[in-house]
């Protein structure tokens, strides 16, 4: 299966029809396993997700200032577990060899921006860190990013 949703197959009859039944279900129904951890999640108080949107405020918020010290422009997300940031401040402009050379420079991770761009110079000079993460995570995460450079 492809992510646009038009995918060919050749196969016996019974593969075919085995393929065709599991895709007719991915298709019309939105991750049916996650339809139970829903019901399950709306059943909980309001205040289970006041406190968790203050802990991902917080963890955000954390990596965000540790970005920023590190000399990265910060977009502070508004709704996702990722930061986006301009690396143009440290003299880089491609988020591809940025973010390979990242792991060994720093001891950390980041996803070029450009791979969800139709026009992938437009996002070249960005790329996107994960705050869902252990806080001490993303403190050290912060620290080694403020000593690479």
């Amino acid at each position: 299966m492809c992510e646009q949703g038009v995918a060919w197959i050749t196969g016996t009859p019974e593969l075919v029809t085995a393929v065709r039944s599991a895709k007719q279900f991915l298709t019309y129904v939105s991750s049916g396993p996650f339809q139970y951890a829903v019901v399950e999640a709306l059943a909980l108080p309001d205040s289970y997700f006041t406190a968790f949107r203050a802990v991902l405020l917080a963890k955000r918020d954390l990596l965000a200032a540790g970005l920023t010290e590190a000399g990265l422009k910060v977009f502070r997300s508004a709704g996702t577990y990722f930061i986006t940031t301009d690396i143009r401040p440290l003299g880089e402009s491609d988020g591809f060899a940025f973010c390979r050379a990242l792991p060994e420079r720093a001891g950390v991770v980041a996803i070029p921006n450009a791979v969800f761009y139709d026009h992938r110079e437009a996002g070249a000079p960005f790329v996107r860190f994960a705050f869902c993460k252990q806080t001490q995570v993303l403190a050290e995460a912060a620290k080694r990013l403020k000593s690479a450079w």
